[in-house]
């Protein structure tokens, strides 16, 4: 016996509890420093930060997969969904499948998981790439294997349990996932599991099992992500997702290979102490998000009436970027392009931005570059230790 799925006691998962308190509490604060600070934003405001949230999170899960979506399509898709003003663009299957699939996840986070809500899902994900089991479980009888390597000489990272199997795990999954949930958010509730642990356990169940011909990535970070709303729902009361693609991104190389060490043992405190890593640096970016979007409407309204259009121009393109602003800062040439300026008048208007307040400079000369004047605390990677210590790096 060799995968988690094999062994005698599967699938009953084991862990040091006492290593996750810490990081449970930190987790529970954090949804209140949300919700204190989402409450400042209403109206449109409140939308549009969905409408990113939701875009970054559908192009990010995609990406983690090697699959790169145009994201403003995206974000046009998502857009309509909701019922808001929209690009008329053409969006391609992709961009619209997992457009659709975010936000039904939205919609329906607080609802008990079922296998006709992932059959939907599935369908909306993998929609226009013709595979033979879409919107179903595998019905192949062919092993279901994460290989790598050269042809003759292949390395599997994971075999899944054959197909005959996966009609009875999953419905003992579900089963799972919807009695370990808060109380408050699905009635049959009846043994919740603290949000991090059920999270990541739920993610690796189901990544176990890969019950679907494929997408069973970008699905299982749903499942996760469904799992950490309904949590942050016992504190903030309305759906909330949490930058958790975007964070595991960053990642990669280290999520697929915490994921393999995991899935040959069903011990899997080393696996949840990464994932609620993971899970609380996402839970900080969706704050620093909201931050964000507070501070942007701060800097716009202080300096109404005391820009020109070429400076409001560069600042609304800089706001664009996010939180971080342009990689590296804006440099002079580039103000140059967005505005059209020429270099004096550049000079002039970086100079006047500056002690307008709405700019700060590193560097002299040609290696000078201007950033937002953002009162903002950036997302720091954190690690829970052996101890159960949350440690941020």
């Amino acid at each position: 016996m060799f995968w988690n799925w094999e062994k005698p006691d599967w699938p009953d998962f084991t862990w040091k509890e006492a290593r996750f308190t810490a990081a449970e509490e930190r987790f529970r604060t954090g949804g209140g420093v949300f919700l204190g600070s989402i409450r400042h934003i209403v109206g449109q405001e409140r939308r549009l930060l969905l409408v990113e949230a939701m875009s970054t999170e559908s192009a990010t899960t995609s990406a983690i997969e090697g699959e790169i979506l145009d994201r403003a399509s995206v974000q046009s898709s998502i857009q309509r969904q909701l019922g808001l003003k929209s690009d008329p663009k053409r969006i391609r299957p992709s961009e619209e499948g997992v457009a659709e699939m975010m936000v039904d996840l939205y919609r329906t986070s607080q609802k008990p998981l079922s296998d006709e809500m992932l059959y939907g899902w599935h369908r909306k994900l993998m929609k226009g790439r013709g595979l033979r089991d879409l919107g179903r479980y595998r019905a192949s009888g062919d092993p279901m294997q994460i290989i790598s390597g050269a042809i003759g000489k292949p390395r599997i990272h994971f075999e899944a349990p054959p197909a005959r199997r996966v009609p009875a795990e999953m419905k003992r999954f579900i089963a799972w996932f919807n009695r370990t949930s808060p109380n408050r958010t699905a009635p049959h509730g009846a043994k919740p599991l603290p949000a991090l642990v059920r999270a990541g356990a739920a993610h690796l169940y189901f990544e176990s099992i890969h019950p679907f011909e494929d997408g069973n990535g970008r699905l299982g970070r749903a499942i996760a992500e469904k799992a950490l709303a309904q949590a942050a729902y016992e504190i903030s009361e309305e759906p909330v997702l949490l930058s958790l693609s975007a964070t595991i991104l960053a990642l990669r190389g280290d999520y697929y290979r915490a994921l393999e060490r995991a899935n040959k043992s069903n011990e899997i405190t080393a696996w949840l102490a990464w994932f609620a890593g993971i899970a609380l640096e996402a839970q900080q970016r969706t704050i620093a998000s909201v931050d964000f979007l507070i501070e942007k409407t701060r800097l716009i309204d202080s300096l109404r009436g005391e820009m020109n259009e070429r400076q409001h121009k560069a600042i609304l393109r800089m706001l664009r970027e996010g939180p971080e602003g342009f990689k590296g800062g804006l440099s002079a040439s580039n103000y140059a392009k967005i505005t059209g300026a020429s270099p004096a008048t550049t000079t002039r208007d970086l100079t006047g931005l500056m002690e307008r307040g709405a700019l700060v400079r590193t560097g002299e000369l040609r290696h000078a570059r201007y950033h937002l004047n953002l009162k903002l605390q950036q997302p720091r990677s954190i690690t829970i230790n052996q101890r159960g210590e949350v440690i941020e790096n």
